[in-house]
């Protein structure tokens, strides 16, 4: 029997939860506090290299709870029927204690690494609660377009929460300023607008599901770890599903590089100033947006999984570039006889990386869903938050660790790498072997 699509008034409200904590993402990790922990907080002048390496040190530590719990919680979910109340524990826990960043202040490096790792821990749990509502919300052809409008949606919260953000503390010098007298504002106003905009999804978000009775002598953990046990045993019936979330681990990888760095590189490689800063953040929403939901239209066309090889092409010519922007602005300019700077040239590579953020982001989550049974939705997605996250520990910590060593500029080529291993993988991914697999197991 056809699934039918989830009420317009639903899918709006899932996809509002990314409008949502697309300001903790933009804000705490990508645009401003990503700047103000390894400068101000730590202040390692010149190069920053152990506030660059204690950022990454602390995000991995968030995303080893995650690989340790996702699973479970999800399986835990599935057998409860509480996709929703899960997801809403997560976003209290989140606002909670990115709100508590007011009380981080230069030289606080602990208390500013633990409530890096416990927020971004909320942050990071809640974005596979969230995921797994999406196999509920369609029939497989649909989801591409859903996660695609969700993704775009969820750019624009960037934008907006991070406007709001950067019109407070630029008044006091912008985020590189010690003594300006707005940064520890910078938690509380994003956790307010997190709080705010997330409203939408817990008033129109349906549970679907029945919860089972718990039998006599067991514990919630315990049928947990069963269903967990009893998925991996089948797993060997949801080939595709398992190379392709090896295939994402490795993309998923130099996304979170891209996603954790971008803006430190900006500002201890490029030398931008605070106008670059801006545009690049504006350019990088709007072509993210824009990326989601163009290639959701190309996943229409050619297939989910060509789709998201396209954008890991994408991604290995941004990269390269990126790599190579002082020396390209260089050439540019002795060949055309003009006088770009840099943070020029950088600004028009952003485009290019924009658009493969939100496009393969939005057609990993995608195929996802579609290899789901969504009887299985939140064990699966357990899965994926484990492996993005077991992703995020090599990338994030990786480029940490040799950017201490050979600087940042030569360690973002690491990316170069993930991508391409990334893309080899998916070569072996079977797309309609992958929908035909989840349909079979549907209900069980």
């Amino acid at each position: 029997m056809q699934k039918e699509r989830a009420p317009k008034r639903e899918i709006f409200g899932w996809a509002m939860f990314d409008f949502a904590n697309s300001s903790y993402t933009t804000v705490i990790v990508t645009v401003v506090y990503a700047i103000v922990f390894p400068q101000i907080i730590v202040g390692d002048a010149p190069e920053y290299r152990m506030g660059n390496l204690l950022w990454s040190i602390g995000l991995s530590l968030s995303y080893v709870i995650v690989v340790a719990t996702a699973p479970i919680l999800g399986a835990i979910m599935d057998f409860s029927a509480s996709k929703k109340k899960f997801l809403f524990a997560s976003y209290l826990f989140t606002i909670l204690l990115t709100a508590a960043l007011f009380f981080v202040r230069p030289g606080d490096v602990w208390l500013g690494v633990t409530l890096l790792v416990l927020s971004n821990y909320g942050f990071a749990a809640g974005e596979s609660f969230a995921g797994a509502f999406l196999p509920d919300l369609g029939p497989p052809e649909d989801l591409g377009k859903i996660s695609g409008f969700a993704w775009g949606i969820g750019y624009f919260g960037g934008l907006v929460s991070t406007a709001l953000v950067l019109a407070l503390i630029e008044p006091g010098g912008g985020p590189t300023n010690p003594d300006n007298p707005s940064l520890p504002f910078i938690g509380p106003v994003t956790a307010a607008f997190f709080l705010l905009a997330g409203i939408p999804t817990f008033l129109l978000l349906k549970e679907r599901g029945t919860a089972q009775t718990l039998p006599a002598g067991e514990t919630m953990f315990k049928i947990g770890f069963h269903r967990l046990f009893a998925t991996l045993k089948e797993i060997g019936d949801f080939r595709d599903l398992t190379i392709f979330l090896a295939s994402l681990f490795f993309s998923q990888a130099g996304l979170y590089v891209v996603i954790s760095f971008a803006f430190i590189y900006g500002a201890q490689v490029i030398h931008w100033s605070a106008g670059a800063m801006a545009m690049m953040f504006i350019i990088t929403q709007f072509t993210a947006a824009g990326g989601a939901i163009l290639f959701r239209l190309l996943q229409d066309r050619i297939g989910s999984i060509r789709t998201y090889m396209m954008t890991l092409v994408l991604w290995i010519v941004a990269v390269a570039l990126i790599y190579g922007t002082n020396d390209l602005t260089v050439w540019i300019n002795e060949t055309f006889a003009k006088d770009y700077k840099a943070e020029s040239v950088f600004l028009f590579i952003g485009c290019l990386a924009g658009l493969g953020l939100g496009a393969t982001q939005s057609a990993g989550r995608a195929i996802v869903g579609i290899f789901s049974p969504e009887s299985k939705s939140g064990e699966f997605f357990g899965f994926w938050g484990q492996s993005s996250k077991l992703s995020a520990i090599v990338g994030v910590l990786g480029t940490g660790l040799l950017q201490n060593m050979i600087g940042l500029q030569k360690a973002i080529l690491f990316t170069v790498v993930l991508f391409i291993l990334g893309m080899i993988v998916s070569f072996y991914v079977n797309e309609a072997r992958g929908r035909k697999m989840a349909a079979e197991h549907e209900g069980e």
